[in-house]
């Protein structure tokens, strides 16, 4: 390898802790808008907060774990992870490569299905969906300060139209459809914990981005309360949405374009809420983009290279052959991702980043000084 830092750039080039929070906070909770509150309506009815609840518990867990490595030096995690296990560290590399372009096949499914839906009255080109891919491939163009730049933009573009969105649904929601708890089985909790993972590995998503992070004191504080904040966020949408749904919900897909459709003001004024629909989609695509981002930048590591045009232009134009041919595979694909590959998910979005809690500590660095 030519250098020794994992996804970084020069130290002008960095990240912040500021900008992570902003990512925690409104770009990884807009994914769980789309098509989550459905499929966990279809699990486990009005409990629908319950198994949400246990996911983000767990993943509070493991990005603690991961805050608490990276504090313990003020070089980066990925630095330490390079100083230590040397050339070894490509073969991990490459693996996280694999698992990020796992983990973008449901949401880029779920974004071209939602596009088609949401922004097209007549039926669409089978193209149409192509434009995403150009701004996948720009945005895998550039280094992780870009990630950092969109973080602190995704604050007006996610909490405006989210927060619009919610008080114009509250007028139809009744939340005494959320009324008994614990009416469905833990089994069925279980069940849907399991068969929705790879909408919730929220840890890993944020790894590369701390791996990156020279640790700054409160860094840690700011981090996790943003994902705290987007765990919130979820939690109220979901309740939102099943509120205003009730029984019907597993039949109501791309939750967040429908949810204020009811609001009593837009037959005087039209449907003023897609412009909320299209300022959180713009959220929506970048968090898509962010795994492939992820996957070029490792591929580039791997092979001792800065330059990520030909890799970011290769692998969209093959996710985009990927989009166009398996899209009428969607369920089948959806039910073997949620069936089947959520150990996957487990051993590289928890066991592993759990791993970083054994490199060596500041005092020892300063001992060895």
């Amino acid at each position: 390898m030519t250098d020794k830092t994992f996804l970084s750039a020069p130290e002008n080039d960095g990240i912040l802790g500021r900008q992570i929070c902003f990512f925690a906070a409104f770009v990884l909770p807009v994914y769980k808008l789309l098509e989550l509150p459905s499929v966990l309506s279809r699990f486990v009815g009005g409990d629908i907060l319950l198994p949400a609840l246990l996911q983000y518990i767990l993943q509070t867990g493991v990005l603690l774990a991961i805050l608490f490595a990276a504090s313990r030096s003020e070089k980066p995690l990925f630095e330490r992870l390079e100083e230590k296990f040397g050339k070894w560290t490509i073969a991990l590399y490459i693996l996280y490569a694999i698992y990020f372009l796992f983990t973008a096949v449901l949401p880029l499914l779920d974004i071209e299905k939602f596009v088609y839906a949401a922004f097209y009255d007549t039926a669409p080109t089978l193209f149409s969906f192509a434009f995403f891919f150009f701004f996948s491939a720009f945005v895998g163009t550039r280094g992780i300060k870009a990630i950092g730049r969109f973080s602190d933009l995704s604050l007006l573009l996610f909490v405006v139209p989210f927060a619009a969105l919610i008080v114009m649904s509250l007028v139809e929601a009744d939340a005494s459809n959320l009324l008994p708890i614990f009416e469905r089985r833990f089994e069925h909790t279980v069940s849907a914990i399991t068969y929705t993972t790879p909408h919730f590995s929220d840890a890993v998503l944020l790894l590369p981005l701390i791996g990156n992070l020279r640790y700054k004191k409160g860094d840690a504080t700011k981090i996790a309360c943003g994902y705290g904040l987007g765990a919130v966020l979820s939690m109220v949408f979901l309740g939102v949405f099943y509120s205003l749904y009730s029984t019907i919900a597993p039949r109501e897909h791309y939750a967040f374009a429908k949810i204020a459709q009811y609001f009593p003001a837009l037959t005087v004024i039209g449907r003023i809420d897609l412009l909320f629909v299209y300022m959180l989609s713009i959220v929506l695509f970048f968090y898509a983009a962010t795994p492939l981002h992820y996957a070029v930048d490792l591929t580039a590591r791997c092979l001792g290279t800065k330059r990520r045009v030909w890799f970011a232009a290769g692998l969209n134009i093959a996710a985009f052959i990927f989009v166009f041919f398996c899209n009428k595979y969607y369920d089948a694909l959806y039910a073997f991702f949620g069936n089947y590959l959520y150990p996957v998910f487990w051993a590289f979005a928890i066991v592993l980043p759990l791993l970083l809690l054994f490199l060596k500590n500041k005092k020892k660095e300063l001992n060895n000084a």
